[in-house]
Protein backbone atom coordinates (compact mmCIF):
# COMPACT_ATOMS: atom_id res chain seq x y z
CA UNK A 1 0.00 0.00 0.00
CA UNK A 2 1.11 3.61 -0.88
CA UNK A 3 1.89 5.34 2.02
CA UNK A 4 0.43 8.63 0.82
CA UNK A 5 -3.15 6.38 0.60
CA UNK A 6 -2.33 5.09 4.37
CA UNK A 7 -1.96 8.69 5.18
CA UNK A 8 -4.39 9.72 3.78
CA UNK A 9 -7.09 6.90 5.72
CA UNK A 10 -5.38 7.86 8.93
CA UNK A 11 -5.97 11.30 8.25
CA UNK A 12 -9.65 11.28 7.48
CA UNK A 13 -10.26 8.73 10.49
CA UNK A 14 -9.05 11.39 13.05
CA UNK A 15 -10.92 14.01 11.27
CA UNK A 16 -14.18 11.93 11.18
CA UNK A 17 -13.09 10.33 14.60
CA UNK A 18 -12.88 14.50 15.78
CA UNK A 19 -16.03 15.59 14.69
CA UNK A 20 -18.00 12.47 16.45
CA UNK A 21 -16.15 13.30 19.46
CA UNK A 22 -17.31 17.25 18.74
CA UNK A 23 -20.99 16.23 18.31
CA UNK A 24 -20.74 14.32 21.43
CA UNK A 25 -19.35 16.89 23.47
CA UNK A 26 -21.93 19.37 22.46
CA UNK A 27 -24.38 16.34 23.17
CA UNK A 28 -23.37 16.21 26.44
CA UNK A 29 -23.16 19.71 27.38
CA UNK A 30 -26.82 19.99 26.50
CA UNK A 31 -27.84 16.92 28.81
CA UNK A 32 -25.80 18.44 31.58
CA UNK A 33 -27.38 21.71 31.17
CA UNK A 34 -31.13 20.25 30.93
CA UNK A 35 -30.53 18.08 33.73
CA UNK A 36 -29.05 20.60 36.31
CA UNK A 37 -31.67 23.83 34.54
CA UNK A 38 -34.47 20.69 35.88
CA UNK A 39 -33.28 19.78 38.67
CA UNK A 40 -32.43 23.76 39.84
CA UNK A 41 -36.32 24.60 38.71
CA UNK A 42 -37.90 21.90 41.01
CA UNK A 43 -36.05 22.66 43.57
CA UNK A 44 -36.62 25.68 43.93
CA UNK A 45 -39.89 26.08 43.30
CA UNK A 46 -40.16 23.62 46.42
CA UNK A 47 -38.56 26.63 48.12
CA UNK A 48 -37.14 24.24 50.74
CA UNK A 49 -34.60 26.35 53.15
CA UNK A 50 -31.93 25.62 55.78
CA UNK A 51 -32.61 27.19 59.00
CA UNK A 52 -31.12 30.16 59.59
CA UNK A 53 -27.15 29.54 60.89
CA UNK A 54 -26.84 29.95 64.54
CA UNK A 55 -30.64 29.56 65.61
CA UNK A 56 -31.37 26.48 68.02
CA UNK A 57 -32.79 24.90 64.90
CA UNK A 58 -29.73 24.74 63.18
CA UNK A 59 -27.50 23.74 66.27
CA UNK A 60 -24.01 23.59 66.03
CA UNK A 61 -23.44 20.57 68.27
CA UNK A 62 -26.17 19.04 66.35
CA UNK A 63 -25.53 19.78 62.56
CA UNK A 64 -21.81 20.83 62.83
CA UNK A 65 -21.77 19.67 58.72
CA UNK A 66 -24.77 22.05 57.80
CA UNK A 67 -23.52 25.07 59.09
CA UNK A 68 -22.23 25.77 55.66
CA UNK A 69 -25.80 25.73 54.19
CA UNK A 70 -27.25 27.92 57.01
CA UNK A 71 -30.12 30.29 55.68
CA UNK A 72 -29.47 28.67 51.87
CA UNK A 73 -32.26 27.51 49.66
CA UNK A 74 -32.31 24.29 48.22
CA UNK A 75 -31.70 24.67 45.29
CA UNK A 76 -28.75 22.17 43.73
CA UNK A 77 -28.19 18.16 44.15
CA UNK A 78 -25.64 18.69 46.56
CA UNK A 79 -27.92 21.08 48.91
CA UNK A 80 -30.32 18.71 48.08
CA UNK A 81 -28.50 15.48 49.71
CA UNK A 82 -27.64 17.41 52.53
CA UNK A 83 -31.14 18.74 53.32
CA UNK A 84 -32.60 15.08 52.86
CA UNK A 85 -29.43 13.17 55.15
CA UNK A 86 -28.31 16.15 57.01
CA UNK A 87 -31.46 17.58 58.78
CA UNK A 88 -34.36 15.17 57.63
CA UNK A 89 -32.62 12.01 58.45
CA UNK A 90 -31.28 13.12 61.91
CA UNK A 91 -35.01 14.38 62.37
CA UNK A 92 -36.83 11.07 61.93
CA UNK A 93 -33.98 8.93 63.28
CA UNK A 94 -34.27 11.15 66.50
CA UNK A 95 -38.50 11.34 65.86
CA UNK A 96 -38.40 7.59 65.62
CA UNK A 97 -36.08 6.16 67.84
CA UNK A 98 -33.86 4.74 64.71
CA UNK A 99 -36.69 2.62 63.32
CA UNK A 100 -37.22 2.98 60.03
CA UNK A 101 -40.87 3.75 58.41
CA UNK A 102 -41.53 0.06 57.71
CA UNK A 103 -40.90 -0.98 61.22
CA UNK A 104 -43.32 1.60 62.90
CA UNK A 105 -46.01 0.46 60.24
CA UNK A 106 -45.85 -2.88 61.73
CA UNK A 107 -45.99 -2.05 64.99
CA UNK A 108 -48.89 0.41 64.97
CA UNK A 109 -51.24 -2.54 62.27
CA UNK A 110 -50.25 -4.56 66.11
CA UNK A 111 -51.56 -1.22 67.82
CA UNK A 112 -54.08 -0.31 65.69
CA UNK A 113 -55.46 1.87 68.74
CA UNK A 114 -52.17 3.86 69.64
CA UNK A 115 -52.91 7.04 68.04
CA UNK A 116 -49.83 8.85 68.38
CA UNK A 117 -48.03 5.92 67.05
CA UNK A 118 -50.16 5.97 63.86
CA UNK A 119 -49.28 10.14 64.30
CA UNK A 120 -45.90 9.21 64.32
CA UNK A 121 -46.16 6.83 61.47
CA UNK A 122 -47.31 9.08 59.21
CA UNK A 123 -45.07 11.85 59.90
CA UNK A 124 -42.22 9.65 59.34
CA UNK A 125 -44.30 8.85 55.95
CA UNK A 126 -43.93 11.91 54.81
CA UNK A 127 -40.69 12.81 55.93
CA UNK A 128 -39.20 9.67 53.91
CA UNK A 129 -40.76 10.59 51.62
CA UNK A 130 -39.60 14.38 50.92
CA UNK A 131 -35.59 12.81 51.84
CA UNK A 132 -36.78 9.88 48.64
CA UNK A 133 -37.35 12.89 46.07
CA UNK A 134 -34.43 15.24 47.45
CA UNK A 135 -31.99 12.15 46.92
CA UNK A 136 -33.56 11.70 43.78
CA UNK A 137 -32.78 15.09 42.73
CA UNK A 138 -29.31 14.80 44.26
CA UNK A 139 -28.64 11.56 42.01
CA UNK A 140 -29.87 13.22 39.08
CA UNK A 141 -27.69 16.19 39.51
CA UNK A 142 -24.67 14.08 40.01
CA UNK A 143 -25.43 12.64 36.68
CA UNK A 144 -25.59 16.42 35.07
CA UNK A 145 -22.06 16.31 36.87
CA UNK A 146 -20.67 13.46 35.02
CA UNK A 147 -22.13 14.91 31.92
CA UNK A 148 -20.03 17.83 32.24
CA UNK A 149 -16.54 16.11 33.22
CA UNK A 150 -17.35 13.69 29.75
CA UNK A 151 -18.26 16.47 27.92
CA UNK A 152 -14.95 18.45 28.95
CA UNK A 153 -12.94 14.98 27.57
CA UNK A 154 -14.73 14.70 24.65
CA UNK A 155 -13.25 18.47 24.16
CA UNK A 156 -9.84 17.55 24.90
CA UNK A 157 -9.74 14.70 23.16
CA UNK A 158 -11.79 16.81 19.76
CA UNK A 159 -8.67 18.96 20.08
CA UNK A 160 -6.13 16.24 19.99
CA UNK A 161 -7.76 14.62 17.36
CA UNK A 162 -7.78 17.84 15.23
CA UNK A 163 -3.85 18.43 15.65
CA UNK A 164 -3.44 14.93 15.00
CA UNK A 165 -4.99 15.57 11.69
CA UNK A 166 -3.27 18.55 11.00
CA UNK A 167 -0.02 17.02 11.52
CA UNK A 168 -1.51 13.98 9.21
CA UNK A 169 -1.97 16.42 6.57
CA UNK A 170 1.26 17.86 6.86
CA UNK A 171 2.80 14.77 6.51
CA UNK A 172 1.05 13.40 3.89
CA UNK A 173 2.11 16.53 1.75
CA UNK A 174 5.40 15.50 2.38
CA UNK A 175 5.32 12.16 1.68
CA UNK A 176 6.43 11.02 -2.19
CA UNK A 177 3.88 9.59 -4.31
CA UNK A 178 6.03 6.72 -5.27
CA UNK A 179 6.99 5.57 -1.00
CA UNK A 180 5.31 2.43 -0.22
CA UNK A 181 4.63 1.00 3.59
CA UNK A 182 7.42 -0.82 4.52
CA UNK A 183 11.20 -1.30 2.97
CA UNK A 184 9.77 -1.14 -0.75
CA UNK A 185 7.72 -0.89 -3.30
CA UNK A 186 5.39 -4.24 -3.94
CA UNK A 187 7.39 -6.54 -6.23
CA UNK A 188 5.74 -6.94 -9.96
CA UNK A 189 5.17 -10.80 -11.53
CA UNK A 190 4.56 -11.84 -15.00
CA UNK A 191 1.93 -14.43 -14.81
Amino acid sequence: MRRRTFDALLTAGGLVLAVVLLVAGGLLVWGHNFIDGQVHDQLAAQKIFFPAKGTPALDPKEFPDLQQYGGQQVVNGEQAKAFANGYINRHLQTMAGGKTYSELSTDSRANPNDQQLAGLVQTVFRGETLRGMLLNAYAFWQMAQVALYAAIGAFVAAAIMLVLTGLGLLHLRRTPSETYLGSSAPALTNA
